[in-house]
């Protein structure tokens, strides 16, 4: 079982770029999880048809039992869906609730149940710190991808959360497998990115065009991957799940 976890910054696309390497994935013959740590809870909307799901911090706040069924839903293609959720506006801290959600996962044997080839963390990435950091921790992800684009901010938030793995190294958690260019059409994107991946020894691994298939899908509450997998946009999403199996090692299609 190969572990990912998606960072960057909040409304960078990367529930989006999650959701259609997720299917791009599922699309190979391997069996996908998604995990949205994200407060906001929409990481995988778009990947059981704009549903809202319980979140694992619903089910625990009710105080009633509950089982591992009732916080995932199996979505296109098999994908296997889990929103972790967050804590009640104002109140409690997001990051605990994300520590709280993935204990429940493993509590619940949701591992074990599903036997996922490949789980997908998608995780905010404004902030690294307690909660937030979870899912690179020793016995979640094996490498965090970080999607930035060319923007100042969005470019910040990348070298913050790059900064985090880094600091993590010597303790064996997540190792960093690259970063991928959501562009957004800003002068010299590409130069950015490649400044910012050179920084960290890192590279950029894919770049994905900006594209009205995007917003399109989403009208229709599916990804771009489902609703339109011949479009230049579903190649991109391909060939960048592509380079990441090759990067964390997934074998062939089953």
């Amino acid at each position: 079982m190969i572990k990912l976890a998606f960072y960057g910054k909040g409304g960078i696309g990367k529930s989006t770029a999650a959701s259609n390497v997720s299917a791009a994935l599922a699309q190979k013959g391997l069996k996908v999880m998604q995990i949205g740590c994200d407060p906001k809870a929409d990481s995988t909307i778009f990947l059981h048809g704009g549903e809202r799901i319980p979140t694992v911090l619903d089910l625990v706040r009710k105080g009633e039992s509950f089982d591992l069924e009732d916080m995932v839903r199996v979505g296109y293609n098999g994908v296997v869906c889990v929103e972790a959720g967050g804590p009640v506006p104002g109140l409690g801290c997001a990051g605990r609730g994300i520590i709280a959600a993935l204990e429940e996962l493993e509590k619940k044997g949701a591992y074990e149940k599903y036997q996922p080839d490949v789980v997908i963390y998608d995780v905010l990435g404004d902030v690294v710190c307690g909660g937030f950091s979870m899912p690179m921790r020793k016995g979640y992800a094996d490498k965090v991808f970080i999607i930035t684009s060319g923007e100042s901010m969005s470019v910040y938030a990348a070298a913050n959360i790059a900064m985090a793995v880094e600091n993590f190294k010597s303790r064996g958690y997540a190792s960093l497998g690259g970063f991928i260019l959501n562009k957004r059409n800003v002068k010299n994107e590409e130069e950015k990115a490649a400044e910012l991946a050179a920084d960290f020894h890192s590279s950029v691994i894919a770049e994905i065009d900006r594209s009205d298939l995007v917003s399109e899908a989403e009208d229709m509450r599916k990804t771009v991957m489902e609703a339109f997998p011949d479009s230049t946009a579903a190649e991109q999403y391909r060939a960048l799940a592509d380079k990441i199996a090759e990067l964390c090692g997934m074998g062939e299609e089953k």
